[in-house]
């Protein structure tokens, strides 16, 4: 993988499809039709089901939930597989299992359990509760008793139907731009795909079987560390190696250190060099030295005695540095793409064409180019039109423009028009980050929506809704980067686009009934929220808490944060256009604004893993970059599939009460 075109910057293709794009004979690729199946249905329902009830274990105990892709691509092959061979031993004639349908299940279940995550059923909607009224406290300035929604599945499963389908139109047109274009790497994705395509590889491919093996053993060994890992993590949150102080206690407090993960480390693999250094270069720049220098302020700037999560103090300028820093960088290449393509439309009505330029190469160069031309073609072929897209976005925003105000009275039409409007900006700037660094940060984007519309509608219901703006802008920015991590998984399985966005529909839907369902589970068998208990919701506090803050305006931020933002506002914009106008022997060292945001947020500790990653490919490719390229992304795909798996026995044991029994802990001398 080239780094020059990797970092997501660089645009190597017309952005408009060739109507004479000659598109190749693919008897063995299935019609996208085929590729949605009853079978591949069912499993994913009974999958979806399954990882719900796991989010929603991790969200109501911890608010962190893992990327789940690869295990849903493992367990649907396994699946289907095993009712295949059932089926073939009783005498029954049975239809082929493809990577396309695996692709589509594993699709189908990462949109379905996507919802228990931006449903919001462990912050936002469980803020409005009664109990978390009542936890921050009737006395609580801001805290009106009117501004409480207790859960009800009715509205709970309305809610998501109305909001939950626009994140799927509103990047559509773009997805050659983020997928062919950009090629912008999507972790997750990318090893999903590997995974699939490993249990379909036709096995008279030395190379194909090599790759397969090593990914196996990575596979192996990565489930097997985090295995071992469980023992010393004990009950609370500061255990085990995830917490181990490796540069030593001083730099652990500020997020520095290795948490042996393979997860991690394989995404350093996977994401090209420039990004893994701009990710580190971030942490180093926020963790190293602005936050240090902002906490000396402590008692000037804002009140010494806040919470680690309280917007009027540190936590205020953690987030809204690293959304300025993103809003800048992702609305620079938003404008980019959009001057590019009007640019190609012109170039297009005038007849003019782009220069083909041959070169020489050699064998294994030239199987890679016609391999990777059939991929683009396979994509490309099924196209979803963009008027489709347009008219379908416009369509679910009017009916959730009216139907959301009935949910919600104090969120008005037209703050819900004016989020739909803003929307796919921010969509665009989640899907672009995700696709760079596997980061999503759709809770952030709520988080704004949340503060902005709080302080828009003011003390008279603004708690309410803030809570469920925070829910719309959730919703959409994240299915907008799963979409388009499940469409890289489809472009590299040969999987039809048309059947990736008809199977992110199917999932989609059946998440909006699902995750409410399986959340009721837990609503009414367990006391959600109590601070004593094991379900205790951690976040419901901090969003309404964001909530009333959002009431009284910006000006209750922390002083300078807002100046601060706009100069690294400013910062990515500049440091894009040298980016940009630079030659490429200067920009291929410019780091990335929207990678080193990342940790700007949440930590530096994902940094070092993502560096030790990068360390490792610069070293094996001086020394054999012929290896290197070919199994690096069969060893990253196996550390993160391995550490993936291992979530699911882990959420069992957890939902099961079956505690770590050590805790693994370190303190100074």
């Amino acid at each position: 993988m080239g780094t020059e075109n990797s970092s997501g910057l660089e645009i190597t293709e017309p952005l408009l499809v060739e109507k004479d794009l000659k598109i190749p004979a693919f008897s063995e690729i299935p019609h996208w039709r085929d590729q949605i199946t009853i079978r591949g249905l069912l499993v994913s329902a009974l999958l979806g089901t399954l990882f719900c009830i796991i989010t929603h274990k991790l969200n109501l105990t911890v608010g962190i939930i893992p990327s789940l892709n690869v295990a849903a691509g493992l367990l649907g092959f396994f699946f289907v597989k095993s009712w295949t061979t059932f089926l073939s031993k009783l005498g029954f004639q049975v239809k082929p299992f493809t990577r396309q349908e695996n692709t589509v299940i594993q699709t189908c279940v990462v949109a379905c359990y996507g919802l228990a995550f931006s449903g919001g059923f462990g912050s936002y909607l469980i803020a409005m509760d009664e109990k978390t009224y009542k936890l921050i406290g009737p006395d609580y300035p801001g805290n009106r008793a009117e501004d409480i929604k207790n859960p009800s599945l009715g509205w709970m499963i309305g809610f998501m139907f109305v909001v939950s389908f626009l994140g799927l139109f509103s990047l559509v047109p773009l997805r050659k731009v983020m997928v062919i274009d950009y090629k912008l790497t999507y972790p997750s994705g990318t090893a999903t795909a590997m995974l699939i395509n490993s249990f379909h590889t036709n096995t008279g491919a030395e190379l194909a079987v090599k790759q397969v093996q090593c990914l196996g053993k990575y596979l192996g060994i990565s489930f097997f560390w985090s295995f071992f890992k469980w023992f010393f993590s004990g009950v609370g949150d500061s255990c085990g190696f995830d917490n181990f102080p490796t540069l030593g206690l001083l730099l652990y407090k500020n997020t520095f250190y290795f948490d042996f993960s393979p997860t991690y480390v394989g995404c350093g693999l996977i994401c090209p060099h420039i990004v893994n250094c701009s990710v580190l270069l971030g942490a180093i720049i926020s963790w190293g030295f602005l936050w240090p220098f902002i906490n000396t302020h402590a008692g000037d700037w804002y009140p010494a005695d806040l919470g680690s999560n309280d917007f009027k103090g540190l936590y205020g300028y953690k987030v809204f540095i690293a959304i300025s820093l993103i809003l800048g960088d992702g609305l620079y290449n938003l404008v980019k793409i959009i001057a590019v393509t009007i640019k190609e439309i012109y170039n297009s009505s005038s007849k003019q064409s782009l220069p083909v330029v041959n070169e020489v190469q050699d064998h294994e160069s030239s199987k890679l180019l016609v391999e990777q031309r059939e991929k683009d073609a396979i994509f490309l072929k099924d196209r979803i039109p963009s008027w489709l897209a347009g008219s379908g976005y416009v369509g679910l925003a009017a009916i959730s423009t009216a139907a959301i105000p009935m949910i919600f009275p104090p969120l008005k039409w037209y703050l819900v028009l004016a989020s739909y409007i803003v929307a796919p900006a921010l969509a665009f700037c989640n899907s672009y980050g995700t696709g760079l660094t596997d980061w999503s940060l759709a809770s952030t984007y709520g988080k704004i929506g949340l503060f902005f519309f709080a302080s828009v509608v003011g003390t008279n219901g603004g708690v309410i809704a803030g809570l469920a703006a925070c829910g719309v802008m959730m919703s959409i920015v994240a299915t907008a980067a799963d979409l388009m991590q499940d469409f890289k998984t489809g472009y590299l399985t040969y999987s039809s686009a048309k059947s990736m966005f008809a199977s992110q529909i199917v999932g989609t839907a059946m998440g909006c009934v699902i995750a409410p369902l399986t959340f009721w589970l837990f609503w009414t068998a367990f006391d959600i929220g109590d601070p004593n208990g094991p379900y205790k919701a951690p976040y419901a506090v901090i969003f309404r808490e964001m909530a009333i803050l959002g009431i009284e305006g910006f000006s209750e931020l922390p002083k300078h944060c807002l100046a601060v933002c706009y100069g690294f506002f400013i910062a990515a914009i500049v440091i894009n256009i040298l980016r940009d106008v630079t030659p490429e022997k200067i920009s291929q060292f410019i780091p990335i604004p929207m990678a080193m945001a990342i940790p700007f947020y949440i930590g530096a500790y994902f940094a070092i893993d993502m560096f030790v990653g990068t360390v490792i490919l610069f070293v094996w490719e001086r020394v054999n970059r012929k290896s290197s390229e070919d199994f690096a992304g069969a060893v990253a795909s196996g550390l993160i599939c391995g550490d993936g798996i291992w979530t699911v026995p882990s959420a069992i044991l957890s939902i099961l009460k079956v505690n770590p029994p050590i805790c693994m802990s370190f303190g100074p001398t």
